[in-house]
C-alpha cells in the first residue's frame, strides 16, 4: 500500500467521488454534501491506494493555529477517516499521516503543536495509544493541564456541539458506523484501551464522537510512533 499527502484544492473528481463512496460504505448518514462541505474545511487528505491505484482509505486533516493558550498553539486536527477492512494491516497511512500532521504543524512555526482528534469508532482512538505515549483522555490517566487544554481546544473548534462535561462532541449530523463496522471483535473488550473508549463513549454507536489530545512532539512518540517517523520514510510521499 502507498500512502500520499494531497492538498484538498488539488484531489480529482474521481478522489473525492471515491473518498464518498468509502465513508458511505462504512457510515450512515454521509450525505454527498456534507462530506464535500466538511471536506473544503480541511487543508489536506491523506491517501492510500494499492499498488494498481485503487484508493482503499484516506484520512482529512486541517492545520491551524490557536490562541487559547498565552503563545500561538499549532493544532492539527482530523476528519473522517476510513480504510478498507482488508488493507488495514497497512502501516502506510498511518505513516503517511503522522508525517503529514508533523509537516503542516511545523510550518506553522509554534513552540508546541498538538493533535486534537474527535472519534466514533475505538480502531481511531487506538492509534493513540499505539504511537503516542502520553495523550488524553488515557486509560491510565493524563496531566491536568492536558485535559484543560483539551477543554478549551474542543470548545473553540466545535462549540455548543463539545460538551466539557463528557468530553462528546455531538454535531448537528452525525455519522454512524454501520453495523457490521461498530461491531466490537470478540475479544477485543479485553483491551483496555478499548474498554475506555467505550467507557467513555457509551453513545458511540449513535455517531458520538469522543475529543482527544496529544503532544506531537518527538519525546512523546512510543517505539511504533519512532519506527513511523523515523523509519521506512520512502512509503511517505507529498
Amino acid at each position: 500500500m502507498i500512502g500520499t499527502t494531497v492538498p484538498i484544492h488539488d484531489l480529482t473528481q474521481a478522489d473525492i467521488e471515491r473518498m464518498h463512496a468509502l465513508l458511505d460504505a462504512h457510515f450512515e448518514g454521509v450525505s454527498h454534501e456534507q462530506f464535500e462541505r466538511d471536506l473544503s474545511d480541511k487543508s489536506a487528505a491523506v491517501l492510500l491506494r494499492d499498488r494498481e491505484g485503487v484508493l482503499r482509505g484516506f484520512s482529512t486533516l486541517d492545520a491551524y493555529r490557536s490562541t487559547v493558550t498565552t503563545e500561538p498553539l499549532g493544532v492539527v486536527c482530523s476528519g473522517d477517516t476510513i480504510v478498507e477492512p482488508s488493507c488495514r494491516g497497512s502501516a502506510a497511512l498511518a505513516r503517511t499521516w503522522i508525517h503529514a500532521a508533523r509537516s503542516m504543524t511545523a510550518e506553522l512555526a509554534c513552540a508546541r503543536s498538538v493533535w486534537l482528534l474527535i472519534c466514533s469508532g475505538f480502531r481511531t482512538y487506538r492509534f493513540l495509544p499505539v504511537f503516542w505515549r502520553e495523550f488524553t483522555p488515557k486509560a491510565s490517566g493524563a496531566p491536568a493541564t492536558d485535559a484543560f487544554l483539551l477543554r478549551k481546544l474542543a470548545a473553540e473548534r466545535y462549540g455548543p456541539a463539545f460538551d466539557p462535561s463528557t468530553g462528546i462532541v455531538r454535531l448537528s449530523q452525525p455519522q454512524r458506523l454501520r453495523e457490521d463496522a461498530a461491531e466490537i471483535p470478540a475479544g477485543r473488550e479485553s483491551d483496555p484501551d478499548v474498554r475506555h473508549f467505550l467507557r467513555l463513549n457509551p453513545g458511540h454507536a449513535a455517531g458520538d464522537e469522543l475529543a482527544c489530545l496529544c503532544d506531537l512532539r518527538d519525546e512523546n512518540l512510543t517505539p511504533a510512533g519512532r519506527r513511523m517517523v523515523f523509519g521506512a520514510a520512502m512509503e511517505c510521499a507529498r
